[in-house]
């Protein structure tokens, strides 16, 4: 095949690919393509000599109990929060208050939204990074050699007033339980950002608390469909999280790792419990 054969098949390819993963497994899919395969040492099981290296044993973050952190228990819960911040750079929160419908109907709904029709969803697909809304795969779906098994919908969300409107329309009842939902967990992000800087002891937190409250406050909904062959992929790379704190709602699917003590370890997941992870900028403050 000459060259000028050669460049329009990879093109259309590539294509394929940016349609997302969710669209492969749509259309029937047995077999990992080798854009999504990731070099041996870099997948999550991998065989070397010949033997099978095995996961480590799940991993139990520091449990903070939400309803103690407002109450009188709370200098030895800010003990706990700044011990785990060190040492983890994350820990989950239970009691919070969203473990009821407002946690399952973003759950749910947004399961609802993956699997509406490719056209409908790629209404949203943009290559804009400041857009309102993005729907997208992979990691950064320009610049990766190798694709993660992940689309994802990210949405800007405070001042909610301002990006509402942008919000997917459908399903019908997507923007108000999302709403819902974003406002609550702006409430959480700033009550656990007053507690983290209080553990913390620095002289000027209450001030920060105050400039984070107007900061920017981005939704993200991860879509990780079933996997032929999970072995030979990731749903997403090694990374550290820009912002300054990120709440990340878990399904009862385990998957999510930490690098804790130059191991990746799988994190226990809890039903109805928020991770929280020290983003880049909390760690510099």
């Amino acid at each position: 095949m000459s060259p000028s054969m050669v460049a329009p098949v990879m093109e259309e390819e590539n294509k394929k690919y940016q349609k997302g993963v969710k669209h492969l497994c749509d259309n029937g899919l047995t077999k990992v393509p080798t854009k999504y395969i990731w070099p041996e040492p870099d997948r999550p099981i991998f065989t070397k000599s010949d033997k099978l290296i095995k996961p480590k044993q799940n991993l139990k973050l520091p449990l903070i109990d939400f309803a103690e952190l407002l109450g009188p228990n709370r200098p030895h819960v800010l003990q706990t929060i700044a011990e785990a911040c060190k040492t983890y750079g994350f820990f989950q929160v239970v009691n919070h208050g969203m473990e009821g419908d407002v946690s399952k109907n973003m759950i749910e709904v947004c399961k609802r939204f993956f699997e509406l029709p490719y056209e409908e969803r790629s209404k949203y697909m943009s290559s804009d990074m400041s857009a309102p809304v993005r729907y997208g795969t992979s990691f950064n779906q320009i610049k990766d050699n190798v694709f993660c098994w992940r689309d994802f919908l990210k949405l800007y969300a405070h001042p909610l007033p301002e990006y509402l409107p942008h919000w997917p329309s459908s399903p019908s009842d997507f923007r108000s339980l999302a709403a819902t939902y974003a406002k609550e967990t702006k409430e959480m992000f700033e009550m656990m950002v007053k507690a983290i800087l209080e553990s913390l002891e620095i002289d000027g937190g209450d001030e920060a608390a105050e400039e984070l409250e107007e900061g920017s406050q981005v939704v993200v909904v991860n879509c990780y469909p079933p996997c032929p062959e999970p072995e030979l992929t990731l749903g997403m790379p090694p990374h550290s999280d820009y912002g300054f704190l990120t709440l990340l709602l878990q399904d009862d699917v385990e998957g999510l790792q930490i690098l804790y003590r130059d191991e990746w370890v799988t994190v226990d997941p809890i039903p109805g419990s928020f991770v929280v992870n020290v983003g880049d900028h909390l760690e510099v403050y």
